[in-house]
């Protein structure tokens, strides 16, 4: 196991190297600067601002200047506000982690409980329904169900208040969020019980008279979990980039709005930490979803 860690240490760093890179040279390639927007600079300040920040170099000596300093921990400051990208990204992503943390928590919950429901009542009503819930949700994007969320029952009908920093209401983010995810974790646990289900030592242990419930909790649903932790990872990934602009649409000051108002600002070293800071996250997720493989499988050889 632990060669198979280093190995995929090693394409993580790789990964995580071309994905800047990528965000980097294509950042620049568009026409325009961060300061070219700004009414009140003078050609002489834009000037003086364009150096002090490197950005009058050579695109790919920008590039290397960057990884330089990234390499000793340096994000850089922020072009417009002349924050540290370091101490902002970690204010913000504690805000961001919370709300992906209880999205991603009720989404296997909920996944999970009702895709059994669904699998041990097969072409019965309660099956019906949750497929019909569950495909009507994975066609909603996580955006389109915050901005229905927020115009209903905040506006019109008031039973949630507007998100407010001073007092935060986490619900309606939660349920955008958390409603993709947890309605293909439920029809991948519905395909996964069945087939667990169906197998031949389920049946041997219902003839040998293993009470009901034990045979689906300790047999069926634990087999019937890997997928669902195949999924795991991808999903936190999706959750935490589909909360960029669900956290813009509630006002929530978390990383996903430093990342967008990054954009339409032009901040380039709050887009390249945003982008590293996520695609580490992603792969950070990705190995460890692989490993707990071998905790609910110990059949599984990485080797």
């Amino acid at each position: 196991m632990a060669k198979y860690v280093v190995k995929r240490i090693i394409l993580a760093v790789v990964t995580v190297f071309i994905i800047s890179a990528i965000t980097f040279f294509a950042m620049n390639a568009i026409p325009g600067g961060p300061f070219s927007g700004e009414k009140a600079l003078s050609p002489e300040v834009e000037k003086v601002l364009m150096e002090r920040f490197n950005l009058d170099k050579p695109v790919l000596q920008q590039f290397f200047i960057y990884l330089g300093r990234l390499l000793h921990g340096d994000f850089g400051v922020s072009l417009k506000t002349g924050r540290d990208i370091s101490q902002t990204v970690f204010e913000s992503f504690k805000v961001s982690a919370r709300l992906g943390g209880m999205a991603a928590l009720a989404a296997v919950i909920a996944g999970v409980i009702l895709g059994s429901i669904a699998a041990l009542n097969r072409n019965r009503l309660a099956d019906r329904l949750i497929v019909f819930f569950s495909t009507l949700m994975t066609a909603v994007p996580s955006f389109v169900l915050a901005t229905l969320l927020l115009l209903v029952f905040c506006i019109r009908l008031g039973w949630f208040p507007v998100f407010s920093t001073g007092n935060p209401n986490y619900v309606l983010p939660v349920v955008a969020l958390a409603m993709y995810p947890m309605a293909y974790i439920t029809r991948l646990t519905k395909t996964s019980m069945l087939d667990a289900l169906g197998q031949d030592y389920i049946r041997t242990a219902k003839a040998k008279g293993v009470p009901r419930l034990k045979v689906i909790f300790k047999h069926a649903l634990r087999n019937a979990l890997i997928p669902v932790i195949t999924y795991v990872g991808p999903m936190l990934a999706y959750i935490l980039t589909g909360s960029l602009v669900v956290e813009n649409i509630f006002t929530i000051g978390g990383l996903g709005s430093k990342f967008v108002t990054g954009i339409t600002t032009r901040d380039y070293p709050m887009i390249m930490a945003t982008t590293i800071f996520l695609a580490t996250l992603m792969v950070i997720m990705n190995l460890l979803s692989d490993l707990v493989y071998k905790l609910v499988d110990p059949r599984i050889n990485f080797d």
